[in-house]
């Protein structure tokens, strides 16, 4: 009569790690689905690291030499040497 319940308990315990591998925490759906998330927030990181490389490189230049500033004040200020004339060119 034992011998009977080996295979039965055996295909239970199958079942129940199959079921496992599917649904539940940490099953292949699951994993897949945090593979894509990672995914995306590495590639907001790389954009992120980018623009703080560039930013980075602004200081750099401003900490160093007046190239930079006088070209931010030209281009966001508007501002002119003495004795320069200003024009503005539209498209």
């Amino acid at each position: 009569m034992s011998s009977r319940f080996v295979p039965a308990i055996l295909i239970a315990l199958l079942v129940l790690l199959h079921a496992q591998l599917w649904m539940g925490r940490g099953s292949i759906p699951s994993v897949q689905e945090m593979q894509h998330r990672l995914n995306e927030q590495n590639a907001k990181n790389a954009s992120a690291q980018a623009g703080n490389d560039q930013l980075a490189a602004e200081v750099r230049d401003l900490k160093e030499g007046m190239e930079m500033v006088e070209e931010k004040a030209r281009s966001e200020l508007g501002m002119v040497k003495p004795n320069e004339i200003f024009v503005q060119v539209t498209k």
